[in-house]
């Protein structure tokens, strides 16, 4: 009884959390290198057009609020 009283220590439960992970990682559905290429090509177009956008958009308040405060 006084075994399943007893709490794991540390290297018990660090070892125990490493094999449930390695148990989830198998599970995982990885993406095959064409699909992750893909995918980060949209990312990186989507953050070039995105930061452009914004900065146009910045550009284009600064000179308003220059023009309404100065």
């Amino acid at each position: 009884m006084a075994q399943k009283d007893k709490k794991p220590n540390l290297i018990q439960r660090t070892k125990t959390w490493w094999r449930q992970t390695i148990g989830e990682l198998r599970k995982v559905s990885w993406p095959t290198r064409e699909e992750a290429l893909a995918l980060t090509r949209i990312v990186l177009i989507v953050t070039v057009l995105m930061s452009a956008i914004l900065g146009v958009l910045d550009f284009i308040f600064a000179r308003l609020v220059g023009w309404l405060v100065g």
